[in-house]
């Protein structure tokens, strides 16, 4: 299981970003991190175009499916529909692992369960300005 932003673990960060500008005051050969939408896209493409890695924030099936298709490195979603989209990924093989935000570690134990690929402390998640 992947664990990111707990305080025993040593890992990776993800900067949430709100337009292209806020790519560049990203460290080099990092992940950035935004929510699914239309009006998204257009960073969306840019990561991809420029082999951005990104984490996606998904809220329906439908958007898990649109993640993996645009090749999002990572697909984050509520507990809720952590299940679901697991079993979704498993199906289909995707690419990306599913990761589900956490705020308490007993949670942890909680996603294991469940077969998540992983979990996230909101403390792993940067917000970047342009």
């Amino acid at each position: 299981m992947l664990i990111y932003g707990h305080r025993f673990i040593d890992s990776e960060s993800f900067y949430h970003v709100s337009d292209i500008d806020a790519i560049n005051n990203t460290p080099s050969s990092s992940t950035i991190y935004l929510e699914f939408s239309e009006d998204n896209l257009d960073i969306i493409n840019h990561a991809v175009q420029n082999a951005v890695p990104f984490l996606l924030g998904a809220s329906t099936v439908t958007e898990i499916i649109y993640a993996s298709s645009f090749g999002a490195s990572f697909i984050l979603v509520h507990k809720e529909l952590a299940k679901t989209a697991q079993n979704i990924a498993n199906n289909y093989l995707f690419d990306a692992k599913i990761l589900v935000k956490i705020e308490e570690e007993d949670e942890i134990e909680e996603m294991a369960i469940l077969g998540v690929d992983g979990v996230i402390f909101s403390n792993a998640i940067i917000k970047i300005n342009s």
